[in-house]
């Protein structure tokens, strides 16, 4: 199934790496976390991509352009700077597959791949998002009477579901993106959510964001440990 990663944003909240790269080009050990994505799609069979560019899109092309032997077929479209997200899924309309997936170009899980399609060819929906616990960043205290009676980690599952991409999609969500400017996490997906046309996947187990240069970090870690979780094991 084709695969689209979103990969045009500013990533400003990771301004420290992103002034001079877009944030799908921070690397991971020694590949960029874009090329993992890729490379754990790849791992359930699935080997062509769409990559919507946006935020110094040359430094994307100039990497696949020069990096060989990936045994990928990867479409690259600069989908331009300001669009958002929705927006750029709009532009790729024209080179959408009936059905297709969908990810951000900088997160990691180890989500089942063949799970979750399965998940939504039985719903048989327009679309489907795979549903993640976010990872726990706070310990959680218990007062009481100002005495602390309970000092803890916190735990994730304490915590409500959240949007963690890995979308499954039918071409039809286009109809449900105005313009450039549409953001696809808001107008699109509640209006899906009214006509009972997205579905969950609830994936339990590892998933984890790069949205600062702390989540760096922990990508970093667990790859110079080799205790990669988004890595397909043989």
């Amino acid at each position: 199934m084709q695969v689209v990663i979103l990969a045009g944003g500013y990533g400003t909240r990771l301004s420290e790496e992103t002034d001079l790269i877009p944030k799908p080009m921070v690397r991971i050990g020694n590949i960029p976390i874009l090329q993992h994505i890729m490379n754990f799609y790849s791992g359930f069979g699935h080997k062509d991509f769409v990559v919507a560019l946006g935020y110094k899109a040359e430094v994307i092309i100039d990497y696949f352009e020069t990096t060989q032997n990936l045994g990928l077929n990867i479409k690259l479209v600069d989908t331009g700077l300001d669009t958002s997200t929705g927006g750029r899924i709009k532009k790729l309309e024209d080179q959408l597959d009936e059905e297709f997936m969908l990810t951000y170009g900088d997160g990691l899980s180890n989500v089942n791949i063949n799970d979750l399609i399965d998940h939504h060819q039985r719903f048989g929906k327009i679309a489907t998002v795979t549903a993640v616990r976010p990872p726990a960043r706070f310990g959680t205290i218990e007062i009481s009477n100002g005495v602390v009676t309970k000092f803890a980690e916190k735990d994730p599952q304490d915590a409500g579901w959240i949007n963690g991409g890995f979308f499954c999609l039918n071409k039809k969500v286009c109809n449900f993106i105005s313009d450039s400017t549409t953001s696809f996490e808001s107008e699109p997906l509640n209006h899906l959510v009214e006509i009972h046309e997205l579905s969950a996947f609830e994936h339990h187990g590892w998933w984890q964001p790069m949205d600062t240069l702390r989540d760096k970090r922990t990508l970093e870690s667990l790859w110079d440990k080799g205790e990669s979780p988004w890595l397909m094991k043989s």
